[in-house]
C-alpha cells in the first residue's frame, strides 16, 4: 500500500511574463530564484505531492529545480492560456488525492505556515473550495475538493480556478491569513522590486 495522498499541489510556472519582458521565475530572489523560493516554501508545507507545470525555458528551469522532490511536466500549449497549464498539471495529480491546491510560481512571499493553515482548513470544514483572505481581499493559492477535478479539466482559455470559485459561491470557505504574500505576484519590474525590498507583511 502506497503513501496516502491527501493534498496534491499544482504549481503553475508556465507563464510567458510578457509584461515584465524577461524570465521572471529565474530572476534572483532570496539566495536563489523566484521559482526556487516559491517552490521551497511550498515544499516545507504539508502537501503530499507537488506538480510543477513549465512552459517557456522549460529545460533551463528543470535544471534549476532538479534536486527537488517534485513532479515536473511541460505544457506545450502554454501560449493558449492558464487553463492549459492547469489541465496539464491535473493530468499528473494522484488519483487518491482528496484535495487539489492550485498555486502560482511568482508568489515567493507565501510561507509554509500559510499553506498549512489552508490545508488544515480544507480538511476540517465541509466546504469544497478554500480561499485565503488577507485584510478582506482574496488571494492564492486556492484548494479544491477532488470533486471539482473534472470541472477544472474542462476550463478553456486564459482562466484558472477562479472561474470555478465564481460558479460555486455557496461551497467556499474563506480562511483569514496573516500573509500579504497571497496577494503579491510579479507582473512588472515594480512588483519584483517591491517584493525584494521586503516592505510587505510576512
Amino acid at each position: 500500500m502506497g503513501k496516502v495522498i491527501t493534498v496534491s499541489a499544482i504549481l503553475l510556472a508556465a507563464g510567458e511574463a510578457k509584461r515584465i519582458g524577461r524570465p521572471k521565475l529565474l530572476m534572483p530572489f532570496g539566495g536563489g530564484t523566484v521559482l526556487e523560493r516559491t517552490l521551497d516554501n511550498l515544499l516545507t508545507s504539508k502537501v503530499d505531492e507537488v506538480i510543477v507545470v513549465l512552459g517557456p525555458r522549460a529545460e533551463v528551469i528543470k535544471q534549476v529545480i532538479a534536486d527537488r522532490q517534485v513532479k515536473v511536466v511541460v505544457n506545450p500549449d502554454y501560449h493558449l492560456g492558464m487553463s492549459t497549464s492547469l489541465i496539464t498539471g491535473l493530468s499528473l495529480v494522484d488519483d487518491r488525492a482528496q484535495r487539489i491546491m492550485i498555486a502560482l510560481a511568482d508568489q515567493p512571499l507565501i510561507y509554509g505556515d500559510t499553506y498549512d493553515r489552508l490545508i488544515e482548513a480544507s480538511l476540517s470544514c465541509d466546504k469544497g473550495i478554500i480561499v485565503p483572505v488577507y485584510q478582506g481581499r482574496r488571494g492564492n493559492p486556492i484548494i479544491f475538493s477532488a470533486k471539482y477535478k473534472q470541472e477544472l479539466i474542462k476550463l478553456k482559455g486564459d482562466v484558472g480556478g477562479r472561474q470555478i470559485v465564481r460558479q460555486y459561491p455557496d461551497d467556499i470557505f474563506e480562511v483569514a491569513v496573516h500573509s500579504e504574500g497571497i496577494n503579491l505576484d510579479i507582473n512588472t519590474m515594480y512588483d519584483y522590486l517591491r517584493l525584494l525590498s521586503d516592505k510587505v507583511e510576512d
